[in-house]
């Protein structure tokens, strides 16, 4: 172990999985991890594979790899993966960004069908846990690993899309700082929870609900996924002495 969790400046010689890799948080920390030297994995699933290569190419540096894997398939994970390591080697930093929600509201129990539990369930957490149980491996053979869970202050605060999302959430966050536990110190885990974020994530909010929320953040403006993506770069260089919690990047809408 060579490791003593000093900040760091660079990123360079590092390997970057992210899973919604094409997606505005995935992309967006793509593109901060990849200016500091990162060589950058994007995992995708409903991009156009064109699309996708485009978007890596776009990256600062070079060398950056996209693969369609769905994180509710194991198998593909793992496929991917086996790859990853036959090209890349090791892992130094896995992103999972991907996700999926429909916005229903806490007191309408009808719509929230078990359809929609399993489904929001299967993505936002299940999809989590096979994507770093497929990535582990070569997490822990960097020595030095770093896992962050787009979380949401949903998980906390009981507020979000739909209740399911909320819970698939919550336990995101608890799980989280229960691998910290178990795979330090090899591997730090963190959990980022972003409040209400600029982006098409959940579908029918648009400008509209964000000039209503605005005023009611305490600083007074709607996140952005660089936000968010700044908290990850801060993650991987200057907050290294960091694992087994949640950072908020939400503007004070908790509060």
């Amino acid at each position: 172990m060579t490791s003593h969790f000093e900040p760091t400046d660079s990123l360079t010689g590092s390997v970057a999985v992210i899973t919604g890799g094409t997606g505005a948080i995935g992309l967006a920390s793509a593109h901060r991890l990849a200016k500091l030297g990162a060589r950058c994995v994007l995992l995708y699933n409903s991009e156009a594979p064109e699309s996708a290569a485009a978007k890596a190419a776009a990256l600062p540096g070079s060398g950056h790899l996209t693969f369609k894997a769905q994180v509710t398939d194991s198998a593909s994970l793992q496929a991917v993966a086996d790859q990853v390591a036959a090209l890349c080697g090791v892992v130094h930093i896995l992103v999972n960004s991907a996700g999926y929600t429909k916005a229903v509201p806490a007191n309408d129990l009808g719509a929230l069908t078990d359809e929609l539990i399993d489904d929001i369930l299967k993505v936002n957490f299940r999809g989590v846990i096979a994507t770093i149980r497929a990535f582990m491996p070569l997490l822990k053979k960097s020595e030095d690993g770093l896992i962050v869970n787009i979380s949401s202050i949903a998980g906390f605060t009981g507020t979000g899309s739909n209740l399911a999302y909320v819970a698939a959430k919550a336990s995101i966050d608890v799980v989280g700082d229960a691998l910290a536990k178990a795979f330090a110190p090899h591997v730090r885990v963190i959990s980022v929870s972003p409040g209400v974020i600029d982006s098409t994530f959940v579908p029918g909010r648009g400008a509209d609900f964000n000039d209503k929320v605005a005023p009611t953040i305490p600083l007074r403006r709607i996140g952005t996924a660089d936000d968010v993506a700044a908290v990850v770069q801060a993650c991987a260089t200057t907050m290294r002495y960091v694992t087994g919690t949640r950072i908020v990047v939400d503007g004070g809408r908790h509060l």
